[in-house]
């Protein structure tokens, strides 16, 4: 047998990621701020994109012009001659420039109003002017310097501190603390109750209990019911056994019910009080209006760069120049171009895919979540005539304003719970409407995962009471033991 090399032709088709796809591809699933980050960067990179500001600048110059003329055209009008007012400023020789001096240095004075009183005006809180966020740790730590312990208490303290977690609580065991800093446990001990008592109150707890039990002595010294409890029946409460627990304590139901009125007003997560998360603003991408009885999609391009092609450089093509600075001038400007194209590409999916979503979810427009139909990507697929990945981009990171409200695009795709008759009904509505029956059932006899499933089978939704139950737990719901109270 011969091994030979021959040179065959062979015809045959395969998908190749040009560099320009990946870029359209990217430029798709980029969020409004992210696009707009990318743009600048662009600008920086390449001299062949530059800003097209020429229409925002003559439509200023116009709307400028045009006040001016407006002006001048009233003064020439309705203004009269008036003659020259002239102001004369003297000063006494024995003015107190002292006294003025010191008081225009010092803080604004708030006025005074009629009877003498001052003027009350509302001033932002300290607070609310830095320029940093207070965070738990900090604010434990500013505390435990003010406090009276000393040097060796204080780096116990810290390292207390530096061992909470985002609710407050001690996560590390004190053994293992004293054993770190080489101490015994007494001396952890003592040191955990003083910071217990800083602000937040209850703060540095080991468990719920401690925590509620800390702020309770400290809130309520004088009630002996809600100490005890807090200190050996609290799961009794958990679980919503309010006659059993007053038949223990020997007392009637009204004291139960009033010293777990007085529980409930503690914090069981004393370290939210303090939240140095920054908040999260959200600029929604798509507006969609009603407007004569039809919805009208407008896209949020307010901040974003207008592109347009550097003629200087596009010029310099035809002039004498080195063949290598013609190719990078062609290579830059062709990625000019396809960046323009991409982006214009990206806008008009944007819109369609919108637009489908609308003509899907017309009845959520209209009435509310609990109208939301049942949504796959599919179906926008292939109602634009895209593949799924590509509707899966567009939804990415993108927020639409609606009348009801700001949701992201994804919000609108979810599955379906079939109907006793009739077509399916969106996931979400059935979650609505689980929390309307939850928020409207009779608080001292709460309904159950089953019951509230026979109740939506009634309004012709088909559903388990497994499927109730991850339901409840998705909205942060409690079992209907956990919900009950005492009337």
């Amino acid at each position: 047998m011969g091994l030979e090399i021959k040179q065959t032709l062979k015809l045959s088709q395969q998908l190749v990621m040009t560099p320009q796809l990946q870029q359209a591809i990217k430029l798709l699933q980029l969020s409004r701020l992210e696009l707009a980050e990318t743009i600048n960067q662009e600008l920086m990179e390449n001299p062949m994109l530059d800003l097209n500001e020429e229409s925002q600048v003559d439509q200023q110059n116009s709307k400028a012009s045009e006040s001016t003329d407006n002006t001048e055209q009233a003064a020439e009008v309705e203004t009269p001659s008036l003659d020259e007012v002239k102001v004369e400023e003297k000063v006494k020789d024995d003015f107190d420039w002292e006294n003025y001096l010191g008081e225009y240095s010092s803080a604004p004075n708030r006025g005074s109003g009629e009877g003498g009183m001052a003027e009350s005006r509302e001033t932002p809180s300290f607070e609310n002017v830095l320029s940093r966020a207070v965070s738990l740790r900090d604010s434990l730590l500013w505390q435990l310097r003010m406090s009276a312990l000393n040097d060796g208490q204080m780096e116990l303290g810290a390292e207390i501190i530096g061992n909470l977690d985002a609710d407050g609580y001690l996560k590390s065991s004190l053994e293992a603390i004293a054993e770190l800093k080489g101490v015994s446990v007494e001396e952890m001990e003592a040191v955990l109750k003083v910071v217990q008592q800083f602000d937040p109150l209850g703060v540095a707890s080991r468990d719920i209990q401690e925590c509620l039990i800390t702020q309770a002595v400290e809130l309520f010294p004088a009630e002996d019911l809600v100490h005890e409890i807090l200190e050996s029946h609290l799961d009794m409460v958990e679980k919503g056994k309010f006659k059993p627990l007053a038949k223990k304590l020997k007392v009637s139901l009204d004291e139960v019910a009033r010293a777990i009125g007085l529980i409930r007003k503690l914090e069981p997560k004393p370290g939210r009080a303090i939240d140095d998360d920054p908040p999260h603003y959200i600029t929604p991408d798509i507006y969609v209006y009603k407007m004569d009885g039809e919805y009208v999609i407008v896209l949020n391009e307010d901040g974003l760069p207008k592109l347009k092609v550097n003629n200087f450089y596009k010029d310099s093509l035809g002039k004498e120049a080195s063949s290598e600075a013609k190719e990078y001038v062609q290579t830059k400007l062709r990625s000019a171009l396809w960046l323009i194209r991409s982006i214009h590409q990206r806008q008009r999916t944007i819109y369609k895919v919108t637009e489908s979503i609308v003509k899907h979810q017309k009845v959520f427009l209209d009435s509310g979540i609990t109208n939301l139909k049942p949504l796959v990507l599919r179906d926008v697929a292939e109602d634009v005539g895209m593949h799924e990945s590509t509707i899966s981009r567009v939804t990415t990171n993108k927020y639409v304003h609606t009348p009801q409200g700001v949701y992201e695009l994804k919000f609108f795709f979810n599955s379906g719970i079939n109907r006793v008759h009739g077509q399916a009904v969106a996931s979400e509505a059935v979650k609505e409407r689980i929390a309307q029956i939850v928020g409207d059932e009779d608080q001292g006899k709460p309904l159950s995962d089953q019951t509230i499933a026979e109740l939506l089978k009634k309004e012709n939704i088909d559903i388990a009471r497994r499927t109730v139950a991850k339901y409840r737990e998705m909205l942060g719901i409690l079992p209907s033991s956990r919900r009950r109270r005492i009337i």
